[in-house]
């Protein structure tokens, strides 16, 4: 185990980040850059702001290091002894945010602006129309994942009354090239599962990739009351704490909907899910880089109009993926990728799938790690996430909670689905969840 302030060896699963980023910066305008966003009752105080911004990350000169190998091959992050410039903020004035149309319209841009080089990976957006504010944190998955952007954003507001560390922290990684044949195993069982998915053609919504396209968001934001209709529907359908299962479900219903109004030639639903796989040790050290593995799920077609259905096979595909110990093995087997250079490792991926990646990503944050009512001084209504999807698929749904009101973030290449078709989403999704009766 090496203790560095300088090196952070990645996991297979910042090498799986990394690679997608690779890909996403090839077939869209950018790489795979997320936004986390706080919705605030009044305008945010941008100088105070700055001032507590630049006193705060100099403890995590992390956030300028660039990816890096070692003389083994071992991938790492190189991380500079001290920051060398300041984190961009940057300021914009709305006309009206007492709705999301005009800031998720700003927000669909920002998702999209790449950053200046490999060395920057975080920058900030204040928004405010005099009445109300917003703050933006854009950042690069490959340095974030969800959850750690959040606890960045919650250690930032904890500093504001507490002594700031002077010292940048130190990391703990592994260059992990021992136990190969461990690994390898892992891999075969990993291979297995792949080769079990490509036996049957996924539907996916055709792609039209390029160096100019973008990503639309559709918000579905539920009131406390909606939020609790849509969780006592889960426990009655899927059983307690089952609410991953249960959106699964839904989105795979409202997607056969729109499906059967565009028939494609798959046989199944195909759906990568996150999991996270922190250990709860130092909550400093999971800030940073990404600490998820994945559930793979293959639904057939046929099954696609029994909501019933469907949420007894996402349960019983996820029990049957943890108890074989399949996040464990993809974690494993993984850390042999890390050798595959990055543009050789986004093919391999794309090769072994016949190029039909997936019908849809699916991300389930849960509860928020943001604990705080208030961000420097501003009053928090809520929290989004706005993150880039690889393409193919191209599409995905990410829910998330805080202050028990459920958000969904629909993220959609610009091409892929059009007005009508996300009303038409957006309304069935509501109606499967049970936010609205049936």
């Amino acid at each position: 185990m090496l203790e560095s302030r300088r090196k952070r060896f990645l996991s297979g699963s910042d090498w799986t980040i990394i690679a997608l980023d690779h890909l996403l910066k090839v077939t869209t305008c950018s790489g795979n850059i997320c936004q986390v966003v706080l919705l605030l009752d009044s305008p945010l105080d941008e100088v105070t702001f700055r001032e507590h911004l630049k006193r705060f990350v100099k403890q995590f000169p992390v956030l300028q290091g660039r990816v890096s190998r070692d003389i083994r091959l071992a991938p790492y992050w190189k991380i500079p002894s001290s920051l060398t410039r300041d984190i961009d903020v940057r300021v914009a004035r709305l006309n009206d945010m007492s709705s999301l149309q005009e800031l998720v319209s700003v927000l669909t841009r920002t998702a999209d602006i790449p950053f200046r080089d490999e060395r920057e990976h975080l920058a900030f957006h204040i928004f405010s129309d005099g009445k109300r504010g917003a703050l933006s944190m854009r950042f690069d998955h490959r340095l974030f994942d969800a959850r750690g952007a959040e606890s960045f954003l919650n250690r930032f507001q904890q500093s504001l009354n507490e002594q700031i560390h002077d010292a940048p922290i130190t990391f703990s990684s592994s260059i992990a090239l021992a136990g190969w044949r461990k690994r390898f195993q892992a891999g075969t069982n990993v291979n297995r599962r792949v080769i079990a998915l490509s036996k049957s053609t996924p539907q996916a919504l055709p792609v039209r990739t390029g160096p100019d396209k973008n990503f639309i968001y559709r918000l579905l934001c539920f009131d406390r009351q909606e939020t609790a209709a849509i969780y006592d529907r889960a426990d009655r359908m899927a059983g307690y704490l089952m609410e991953s299962p249960f959106f699964l479900a839904a989105i795979t219903r409202s997607l056969h909907e729109l499906f059967v109004s565009r028939p494609g030639p798959g046989e199944s639903y195909l759906v990568p899910a996150t999991m996270d796989l922190r250990p709860g040790k130092d909550p400093l050290q999971e800030l940073f880089f990404n600490h998820v593995s994945y559930l793979v799920y293959q639904i057939p077609v046929q099954l696609g109009a029994d909501m019933q259905e469907l949420v007894s096979q996402f349960k019983q595909q996820m029990y049957d993926q943890v108890k074989s110990g399949f996040p464990r093995d993809l974690a494993d087997a993984s850390l042999l990728s890390r050798i595959t250079p990055r543009p050789l490792m986004g093919k391999l991926m794309h090769i072994l799938l016949k190029g039909k990646m997936a019908t849809f990503a699916f991300s389930h944050l849960g509860r928020s790690s943001f604990q705080s009512p208030e961000f420097m001084g501003c009053g928090v209504d809520n929290i989004l996430h706005l993150p880039r999807v690889p393409a193919p698929p191209g599409l995905g749904f990410f829910t998330s909670m805080y202050k028990e009101r459920l958000t969904l973030a629909i993220a959609h290449l610009d091409g892929l689905l059009d007005e009508q078709e996300l009303d038409l989403l957006e309304s069935t999704i509501r109606r499967h969840l049970g936010a609205e009766p049936s």
